[in-house]
């Protein structure tokens, strides 16, 4: 099954695994899967992480908001798209996704999950101890829910799992809006 000019985008809290399935999707799908983040990397030469730090994150907003604009424009090929973190709660950057009529689904795992990735991985500088990312993942979570369709993540669910559901959930929302 392919995508046919129909981008989606992947959100959620960092560490619920929005890049393991975007790949993961990418590959079902033989298209282009792309991690913002990673994108950002690419352009800037160096991390978010170190963007922020150097730079702030008001610095880092705008430029992961002109990374995700020329994401979208680059072409009309499916895409996925894992969005950082904190790009689903920027108006400007839902604005963007809304123009090119993406799928937005969030990935919707609980706190504790995220949290034994996000202690297990490399040092973010907006989630620098437990407390302070349950506030920030509290913060964040009424943007996420904005997003058009919600898959809940457990720790049980392998990635493979989850790309299926969103594949299925995918198709029934194309169908449903195709009818309408």
């Amino acid at each position: 099954m392919t995508m046919r000019n129909q981008r989606i985008i992947l959100t959620g809290f960092m560490g619920s695994g929005k890049t393991a399935v975007a790949r993961a999707l990418g590959e079902k799908w033989q298209c282009e899967a792309i991690d913002l983040d990673e994108a950002i990397a690419r352009a800037e030469g160096r991390t978010s992480s170190t963007i922020i730090e150097e730079d702030g994150e008001e610095a880092f907003r705008a430029i992961e908001n002109q990374v995700l604009r020329a994401v979208l424009d680059v072409s009309a090929t499916a895409q996925v798209i894992a969005l950082g973190g904190g790009a689903w709660i920027q108006p400007e950057n839902q604005e963007a996704i809304a123009r090119d009529n993406c799928i937005t689904i969030w990935l919707d795992a609980p706190f504790e999950l995220c949290w034994g990735r996000i202690s297990a991985g490399h040092i973010r500088p907006l989630a620098v101890d437990r407390e302070q990312s349950k506030n920030l993942f509290e913060k964040r979570k009424p943007h996420y829910s904005t997003a058009q369709i919600r898959i809940e993540i457990n720790g049980e669910t392998t990635i493979n799992e989850v790309a299926e559901m969103v594949e299925r959930v995918v198709i029934d929302f194309s169908r449903r809006n195709e009818s309408d």
